[in-house]
């Protein structure tokens, strides 16, 4: 799976799930998901399991912080991180 790959996924789960159908212009990759009041607590767990079932890996206590989770961005960082993911795009 590619970098892009990994970001349209993490973009459609949140547009879907969390945004209900709205157009992919409401979520930019560096809005913070917290301040625009998009994931609270419920929805950080939420995305945890998504990230676990969809990429095939356990996220450990101490990565389910802001810093991994916050942003489209980080979000996609940390899974290439922990999935070894090339980081060129294609």
């Amino acid at each position: 799976m590619t970098q892009d790959e990994i970001r349209q996924r993490v973009r459609s789960m949140i547009l879907d799930r969390m945004l209900e159908g709205k157009d992919a212009s409401a979520l930019s990759d560096d809005m913070s998901l917290e301040r625009a009041h998009i994931v609270d607590s419920v929805r950080a767990l939420e995305m945890i399991v998504f990230i676990e079932e969809t990429f095939s890996f356990i996220v450990e206590n101490e990565d389910a912080v802001p810093d991994n989770f916050d942003t489209v961005n980080n979000i996609v960082a940390y899974v290439v991180r922990k999935t070894h993911v090339s980081t060129i795009s294609t």
